[in-house]
């Protein structure tokens, strides 16, 4: 499984040097590579300890909302998702629950989702101020650009929390939610290690982002570090991919078709098709256990060995690209091109919604209602929210949303004049007020909203779709949440003229979540990946004169350097296969060294020369512990394998002259 690129890659190092490196100038304590090699393993290697769980229970961890599903390892095509959530919205399903958390004033965590929504909103406003409640706040693993263990979260009343503890007790929720209807389902204590946990994240996060999640899931009990493999983290477009390929004709509404389904025309109305869609899922709800058949779906069987399509997931927080190749005759599958994607999930229009409320009453005076009143506050976004859900292309008639009485009255104390004199005053056209105490919307109004968020992933497809890579593809699947929205599902239609089919499955929502947990059942479906990053790390070579630049030349004990020389392990786009390893081997500086700490470099560049040069920046550590493994080999070497094709990056190392384990741990998240 060599690449022109790797062999390339390769030559740059022919240059290894066995003597122990004096790069003292790069603050790594000297390292220098000695075999630089690409190993692939076979698929055997895959299929560790998969048969050792009872059961694989999913978690899908949403910007806005969450939920779990799980299937037993004897009956694969069961995946049961989770019963009713207590409280809930009428008109909205209750397979997944808000992606909201309170904590006591003394940051014990009291609920989570309809729970802590509805205890929160029932408080005494003179208590409630003191609760501390987060919603939306997955977001912030994307947004933050040094992540780390310490960084903070921001509760409604302004007060600041531990991230790491927010995700914690939100997964020890889930973990203790699941746990409890396992046990009634099979009658007696059911046993976490007897779970293969999985946790969907959006592919376009980064690795700190990832190991965030990671570090959560041990902090809150569900793993434990001495059993990692445990849990996978599993990629949101990536497990729609592998749902999609299971669908059958009835659970979809296809968009590219004149052909009736369900009887129905599916160009009729775009929204319609949904409808009937969620009523037929309504009347089945009661099993709640979806039959997911072991054969391919018929949308599949038209697919032909070399075939492409696309998932769109359209989240909450953020809407996620991966453009797939069909393998056959297993079907596996083969990423074309690296995720791609970004902060464009349906919260924008929230955010939309908040910008025209601080232009008709003031930011001044929204930032004062949200601190004074964050229960109203949530309380007018839930009315929002279900006035958003009704927005279609072709709606005529205003959208009423409730605007709650604390804000009226607060309004007035605040400004001294009434709600309807701002409004009045505001030049905002298309908002009126409506004697019953509610903002009325005119439709343009409310599409405005969306605009800002479509017009971002419509730009992003059309930029998508003019890849080389991402020509001729068959179908596009709309995941996610937002896929749901009759306007987004009408921008992509009218973005794409016809070149590919659109598909969207029903109950569109749960569908990462069921394919999370067909990737939990075999993780080894997903056959090639694409890196995000060039990844490598800094080294020394021998000084070639013209070749490197004079101001990298380090001159120690008679010997010419360069420093600074960027040893690259995978580069940005090259398809890595599952179980391919990246080997290097290192050596210590110093007999006595205890730990060798290793500096890994990435840049979104595909060819990079220097670890010095714009765009690289270092992205992480890679620690090898060689305590206890001293030798008297004259030189100590150390082989260290790196695993890229997974869904995070991996570490091994082994001393070669003893043949011991050497502990290996890779770190993205301390600066």
């Amino acid at each position: 499984m060599m690449t022109e690129k790797q062999t390339a890659a390769e030559k740059i190092i022919t240059d290894a040097m066995a003597n122990p490196s004096p790069a003292k100038s790069m603050g790594d304590p000297g390292i220098t590579p000695l075999s630089p090699s690409h190993i692939q393993q076979t698929d055997t290697d895959q299929v560790e300890s998969q048969l050792s769980f009872v059961v694989v229970v999913a978690i899908d961890f949403g910007t806005t909302s969450s939920g779990y599903a799980y299937a037993f390892t004897k009956e694969p095509e069961c995946i049961h998702t989770m019963r009713r959530w207590e409280g809930g919205d009428p008109g909205v399903s209750n397979q997944k629950t808000p992606t909201t958390i309170l904590l006591t004033p003394d940051r014990k965590f009291h609920s989570f989702g309809y729970a802590a929504r509805d205890f929160y909103h029932d408080l005494d406003p003179s208590e409630s101020k003191h609760w501390l409640y987060l919603e939306k706040f997955k977001m912030k693993l994307h947004t933050t650009a040094n992540l780390s263990i310490d960084t903070d979260l921001h509760a409604a009343n302004g007060k600041r929390v531990k991230a790491l503890d927010i995700f914690a007790y939100a997964l020890a929720f889930f973990k203790e939610q699941a746990l409890k209807e396992l046990s009634d389902q099979t009658g007696g204590e059911f046993d976490n290690n007897d779970v293969r946990w999985v946790i969907t994240v959006p592919a376009i996060w980064k690795m700190p982002a990832k190991q965030f999640m990671r570090e959560a899931a041990y902090k809150s009990g569900l793993v434990s570090r001495e059993n990692p493999e445990q849990l996978i983290i599993a990629l949101e477009p990536e497990a729609a991919s592998i749902y999609c390929r299971k669908l059958r004709l009835h659970q979809m509404v296809d968009l590219g078709t004149q052909t009736s389904q369900n009887g129905f025309n599916a160009t009729d109305n775009v929204g319609s098709g949904m409808t009937q869609a969620k009523e037929h899922v309504r009347r089945n709800r009661q099993s709640r256990t979806f039959l997911v058949e072991n054969v391919i779906g018929e949308l599949w069987s038209e697919l032909e060995e070399g075939d492409r399509y696309v998932v769109v997931d359209c989240g909450g927080g953020t809407v996620d690209l991966t453009v797939h190749q069909i393998r056959l005759p297993e079907g596996h599958l083969k990423e074309l091109y690296k995720a791609s994607g970004g902060p464009y999930g349906s919260i924008g229009i929230d955010y939309e919604f908040e910008k025209l409320l601080c232009k008709i009453f003031g930011q001044d005076f929204i930032d004062q209602f949200k601190i004074k009143r964050p229960a109203a506050w949530v309380d007018l976004m839930i009315a929002f929210e279900s006035r958003k859900r009704a927005a279609a292309p072709d709606r005529t008639n205003p959208l009423n949303i409730n605007l709650p009485f604390s804000f009226i009255d607060y309004y007035k104390k605040f400004r001294g004049h009434s709600v309807e004199h701002a409004l009045r005053k505001s030049n905002v056209d298309f908002v009126k007020w409506s004697s019953q105490g509610m903002l009325r919307m005119s439709p343009d109004a409310m599409n405005s909203l969306f605009k800002p968020t479509i017009d971002h992933i419509i730009q992003h497809l059309t930029e998508l779709f003019e890849k080389p890579e991402v020509s001729d593809i068959k179908f596009l699947f709309l995941v996610g949440g937002f896929a749901e929205s009759p306007l987004l599902q009408h921008a992509v239609q009218n973005m794409l003229q016809g070149r590919s089919r659109i598909i969207i499955p029903h109950d569109v929502g749960l569908t990462i979540l069921k394919g999370a947990v067909l990737f939990g059942l075999d993780p080894s479906v997903i056959k090639v990946r694409r890196s995000p990053l060039t990844y490598g790390v800094g080294v020394l070579n021998r000084f070639v004169e013209g070749k490197h630049p004079p101001e990298k030349l380090l001159v120690k004990d008679g010997t010419r350097w360069c420093t600074d020389v960027f040893d690259t392990f995978i580069t940005a786009d090259q398809s890595v296969a599952l179980g391919e390893m990246v080997k290097r081997s290192y050596t210590p500086a110093k007999p006595s060294q205890q730990v060798i700490v290793i500096h890994v470099y990435c840049s979104e560049k595909e060819s990079v020369g220097f670890i010095s040069e714009s765009g690289v920046r270092k992205c992480g550590t890679l620690r090898l512990d060689v305590s206890g493994t001293e030798s008297t080999a004259p030189r100590r070497e150390i082989q260290t394998l790196m695993q890229f094709g997974d869904t995070e990056i991996r570490a091994m190392a082994v001393d070669v002259s003893t043949g011991r384990t050497v502990k290996a741990s890779i770190d993205f998240l301390s600066h």
